[in-house]
């Protein structure tokens, strides 16, 4: 049996959650024997998109691909930088004419890598049906190879689950990202498709999902805007490590990174 082993680390935020990265990833490939590392960026340039700036340290120290979500499209930087960088995604079932590209194929050592990345609409913007570009997109890359992982950027649990049970034994995982509250329902379905519900932040965690905690608090007191901040304090890296069959797709393992864990004591 052939399989390839690769990590998917969850939403970045701001420089805390680059500076992580940047320190801790490299061991972390090595840890793993990673053969393949996808990054969510949408949150890398203080908290609003992924421009060069995020992007090239990134590719610099092993990433392959990096996805995005809703906030991709917060800064006209990171809008240019999805015109030039095919390894840089937004989701797919944005609108026909939307900058950027919704998957990626890449060649490695190991064989085809298929990334995709897809956006709910359940409680947020109403953009194309991820269903249905699902079907669209795994009919377009079928051929090219059996190892297909999708970063689902959704913010209800259900709409992440239906999806997972609508594509079980069509892809080799479904991860879960926008919330930022990692979960512990990891796991390998029934059709080998391996799935979390949410994969977790890589940034600061003294913080509300990653901003500031009086202004995001503000905004739920006073319901008015609130300038968003990014925090600085507690910082971790979320992530998940698969090792996928090459040659059928399926998922072999599935692990659940938080490095380093939550102190649960009091000190």
């Amino acid at each position: 049996m052939n399989s390839i082993n690769i990590l998917f680390i969850g939403d970045i935020v701001g420089k805390p959650g680059m500076n992580v990265v940047q320190t801790w990833l490299p061991s972390i490939i090595q840890k793993y024997k990673a053969d393949f590392v996808i990054v969510n960026g949408e949150n890398a340039s203080d908290g609003k998109g992924c421009t060069d700036k995020e992007g090239r340290p990134l590719f610099d120290i092993g990433v392959n691909v990096i996805t995005g979500g809703n906030h991709t499209w917060d800064k006209h930087q990171s809008q240019d930088y999805l015109k030039e960088e095919p390894r840089v995604l937004r989701p797919l079932n944005y609108p026909k004419g939307a900058y950027g590209n919704g998957f990626h194929i890449a060649n490695t050592k190991k064989g085809k890598v298929a990334v995709v990345n897809l956006q709910g609409r359940t409680f947020m913007t109403p953009i194309d049906c991820p269903f249905r570009s699902a079907d669209w997109v795994l009919n377009r890359i079928g051929n090219d190879t059996k190892v297909v992982i999708i970063d689902f950027h959704a913010e209800a649990t259900a709409e992440k689950e239906a999806l997972a049970y609508y594509l079980d034994g069509k892809v080799s995982a479904i991860i879960g990202t926008h919330t930022h509250v990692q979960t512990n329902d990891e796991r390998i379905l029934k059709n080998k498709t391996a799935y979390i519900t949410e994969v977790g932040m890589t940034g600061p965690y003294d913080s509300i999902i990653g901003m500031k905690v009086t202004p995001a608090l503000n905004r739920f007191l006073y319901q008015t805007p609130q300038k968003y901040e990014t925090a600085e304090e507690d910082v971790h890296l979320c992530g998940v490590f698969l090792k996928i069959d090459t040659d059928t797709g399926n998922a072999l393992e599935i692990e659940k990174i938080m490095f380093p864990e939550f102190n649960k004591t009091l000190s």
